[in-house]
């Protein structure tokens, strides 16, 4: 669908809401006259009113909204709410049903919560906020509110110099058909899994090095990818001895390793992991339908995923995560809804439900015909929500993506006190992320609520041969945080 700005230039705030809601009509911003599925978000300046018009044109149908702010209470937060909701005003009478999600766009809808809740707002106020402001509907606030509370939680637990750490492992076994990330398939890329890890030690190695200088205290470790059970067992051990020979680990409150598929966990692997004192893990089926992951190229089977389980469990892990797509290939509702109870069954301490997102850069980019219809994978995503919260779980975080199925959400569930605080930290961004390895992206608070990204290689090759460089980039951020 072609965007045409006229009086403004947010263009960011209207255009991240055109994606949202017409996630099928490529985007296209234009500057002259144009035809066909089209839209126009205009901003007007009067003496006493700033209005915001949207006129959107769809299958030869036009639809208009206006909103207006009064032109002396001005800001760009206001400005932009009042274009956003005019152009999903004007949306609503084109759509076949309120979107769940109304005016916002954004990947991170519990940010806007939780700071109301921050602020000592009541959990009925920031509900009236969702919901007035932003036309949330009544489920999707409900989830805001229950994962804001978690947030809340979260960040009591955190003082002013805490920080966390990431290290992603860019390598899987295969990639799977959905997959948009930018992780090596080890049966192409394999000789670099060595040279990888070696210059990983070295930035783990001036990583603990500079924090150890530092006032900062290192609360959780995440390490993710990729799948980091790729590598062997033997270098899992040399990864996770580095880690803790090179930092300090006396205040770390949670250490999660995504083991993440099947075909790459064993014993051995579990139990080199859990000897270095991880507690959390993830074990991710995807789907427990042996014909879909088929079709995602998955290379395991649902037998695989519970032996798996079984043997974490018998090595005392506790806090196991797994993973569920709704909207993969070849899945349905019904089909879903069994993985999900196969899944629970094992009483796993987390289930993370994920809308499936088709990327440019994935296998399924190309051959999107055989997507589901959004009313199915809202039918899987909504009967998940009410089968986990009667399986006693609730939601502790939550994201959204671009080119998301429906425009839903992925959201994870947890048992009473199971939440995994990595995650929040790093959605909710509550304090400072040290990022190392492959595609790895530190995040620095800056006061006045400033975020300054500093981003890793994404390639192996890239890093392995810029290792240098991405030593003296950790030289600045350190530099940066300490302008804190």
């Amino acid at each position: 669908m072609k965007l045409k700005l006229v009086g403004h230039q947010d263009r960011y705030a209207v255009e991240q809401l055109q994606l949202c809601l017409f996630p099928a009509e490529p985007m296209e911003a234009v500057f002259d006259e144009f035809t066909g599925n089209r839209a126009v978000s205009a901003l007007h300046r009067g003496k006493t009113w700033l209005t915001a018009t949207a006129e959107i044109t769809l299958d030869g149908k036009t639809a208009r909204a206006s909103r207006r702010l009064k032109a002396a209470e001005e800001t760009v937060p206001l400005r932009r709410r009042i274009l956003q909701q005019s152009y999903y005003l004007a949306a609503l009478r084109l759509l076949p049903e309120a979107p769940p999600w109304g005016a916002l766009a954004g990947v991170r809808p519990t940010k806007l919560s939780t700071r109301s809740l921050l602020e000592g707002r009541s959990e009925k106020e920031t509900d009236g906020l969702l919901r007035d402001t932003y036309f949330v509907t009544a489920d999707r606030r409900r989830l805001c509110l229950d994962a804001s509370r978690e947030t809340v939680t979260a960040a009591q637990k955190l003082e002013p110099q805490d920080i966390s750490l990431y290290i992603g492992i860019p390598f899987c076994p295969t990639r799977c058909a959905y997959c948009s990330f930018v992780s090596q398939a080890v049966g192409t890329m394999g000789d670099l899994v060595e040279p990888f890890l070696q210059a990983l030690l070295k930035e783990i190695a001036l990583t603990g090095e500079l924090l150890a200088n530092s006032a900062r205290t290192l609360r959780t470790i995440y390490i993710g990818g990729g799948t980091p059970t790729t590598l062997s067992a033997g270098q899992l051990d040399r990864l996770l001895g580095a880690v803790e020979t090179r930092f300090d680990l006396s205040r770390l409150i949670e250490y999660t390793v995504e083991a993440g598929r099947p075909d790459t966990i064993d014993e051995e692997k579990l139990r080199v992991i859990r000897g270095h004192g991880v507690r959390r893990i993830s074990i991710n089926p995807q789907s427990m339908d042996d014909r879909v992951l088929a079709l995602a190229g998955r290379r395991h089977t649902a037998a695989d995923i519970e032996r798996c389980f079984a043997q974490a469990l018998a090595l005392g892990f506790r806090e196991i995560n797994m993973d569920l797509i709704a909207g993969l290939p070849g899945d349905t509702p019904e089909g879903f809804s069994r993985s999900l109870a196969r899944v629970a069954a094992l009483e796993p301490s987390n289930i993370t439900v994920h809308t499936l997102a088709i990327k440019k850069g994935a296998d399924l980019y190309e051959r999107r015909g055989g997507l589901l219809p959004a009313s199915e994978v809202g039918r899987m995503v909504d009967g998940a929500g009410r089968f986990l919260r009667g399986s006693g779980y609730a939601p502790y975080y939550l994201y959204r993506q671009k080119y998301m199925s429906g425009s839903f959400e992925n959201v994870g569930w947890s048992r009473p006190g199971s939440a995994c605080l990595y995650n929040i930290y790093m959605m909710e961004e509550l304090h400072s992320i040290l990022s190392l390895g492959g595609g790895g992206m530190s995040k620095v608070n800056l006061p006045g609520g400033k975020l300054e990204r500093f981003h890793n290689p994404k390639f192996p090759r890239q890093y392995i041969d810029t290792i240098d460089k991405v030593l003296e980039q950790k030289r600045a951020v350190f530099a940066r945080m300490d302008e804190e």
